[in-house]
């Protein structure tokens, strides 16, 4: 099988290995464009990439991971260079807001830029980096979703530091911003598939204060004196507000909405007046459950991402794919486990060349042309290039 390369990971970013890359792309591909998924290691060398760019006169976009993808193995260090043959349309924002009325405004800005790029392409994908530290990311799917309804697809992933600490996390040739998005209008594309495989257990509960990614309480309850009671009653696990960090990614509450799917939230941090924090929003009233900690179905989660890869875009015996894979769900595999799960995946996927970054919550839809969802503990994976 010849491969398309259109994706190339280097363990380091250095201004040498990227002028290589590019000078060798660019001879093929006049229009060139570039997304760049970059490890959090190197987050000091963004000026780098912008600097080889400005001198190839490429067009660049992307952002910062925990971590990177490359054929079936995790890597801490270096960069994923994704081309296109002529950059798509794409725009950054930086400071989104966070009161219902500026994301209404801010949000009928986005579509419109999109709106306006629509055609007559009968597959397009708007896929979007948003930063993990943006609290209402659901609130703007939703608000694109009444702007745009079908006429796309939705895909994406978050980025930033796993230490969920603020930082600037999404650049283009220019600039890198922080509590943003960037977008990308893909076409022609058909789109994502999102799997994570936990199983839900019947018992659940209801979040009945919440203000964004904060439960305030559980059944009228403080919201971390009944996870106590949740995690102690399923599991015989007892957390204390000491251990939280050690055990909260293995015992993840799942949103249970009213078809049956199940959105993971990843309890990621614990308030001084014990609420949780997690990675997404948790809509008020939202029926909770406990996810079963050792209910992770690889096998299902697998089959149903080449199932569904292949029913989006038949043969695949020539494609490169893009891989997010949740740094939440790492964690609870345990980086054996996941690297694993990684390598199962390469391997039904036979010579694919498959490249990506760890994220902090991914986005898609449970249906081809579905509602845009936020999701943790996920894996989302996407056609990239076809030779």
């Amino acid at each position: 099988m010849s491969r398309t390369d259109m994706m190339r990971y280097l363990p380091a970013v250095e201004d040498a290995a990227i002028d290589e890359v590019l000078t060798e792309w660019r001879s093929r591909y006049p229009q060139l464009g570039i997304c760049a998924l970059l490890s959090e290691a190197e987050k000091d060398r963004v000026a780098v990439l912008q600097s080889v760019c400005a001198r190839h006169r490429v067009p660049l976009a992307g952002g910062i991971f925990p971590a990177l993808v490359d054929n079936g193995e995790f890597h801490a260090t270096g960069v994923c260079l994704l081309a296109f043959e002529q950059m798509p349309y794409t725009a950054l924002y930086e400071n989104l807001p966070t009161d219902a009325a500026s994301v209404e405004l801010a949000v009928t800005g986005i579509a419109a830029g999109i709106r306006g790029q629509i055609d007559h392409t009968p597959d397009v994908t708007l896929f979007m980096l948003f930063d993990a530290m943006v609290p209402n990311i659901s609130t703007f799917l939703d608000s694109l979703y009444l702007q745009l309804a079908n006429r796309v697809h939705y895909a994406g992933a978050n980025a930033g530091s796993e230490t969920f600490q603020p930082m600037p996390c999404l650049f283009d040739g220019e600039r890198i911003v922080q509590h943003g998005v960037l977008v990308m209008l893909l076409k022609p594309h058909s789109g994502a598939i999102l799997e994570h495989g936990y199983r839900a257990p019947d018992h659940t509960v209801y979040a009945t204060s919440t203000e964004g990614n904060r439960i305030a309480q559980i059944d009228w309850r403080p919201a971390f004196e009944v996870y106590q009671e949740l995690v102690r009653a399923q599991y015989g696990v007892e957390i204390t507000a000491e251990n939280f960090y050690q055990h909260g990614v293995h015992f993840p509450f799942g949103i249970v909405r009213a078809n049956h799917h199940v959105l993971v939230r990843i309890p990621v941090m614990l308030g001084e007046d014990g609420s949780l924090f997690c990675v997404g929003e948790v809509p008020p009233n939202s029926v909770l459950t406990l996810l079963e900690r050792p209910s992770v179905d690889t096998n299902q989660t697998l089959q149903t991402l080449v199932d569904g890869l292949r029913a989006l875009n038949g043969d695949l015996s020539d494609a490169e794919l893009l891989l997010f894979y949740c740094a939440g769900r790492r964690l609870h595999l345990g980086n054996e486990t996941a690297t694993g799960e990684l390598q199962e995946l390469q391997h039904r996927l036979g010579e694919n060349q498959i490249a990506g970054a760890v994220s902090l919550g991914e986005i898609g839809g449970s249906t081809t042309w579905g509602y845009p969802l936020f999701h943790n503990a996920t894996l989302v994976a996407s056609l990239w290039h076809r030779g």
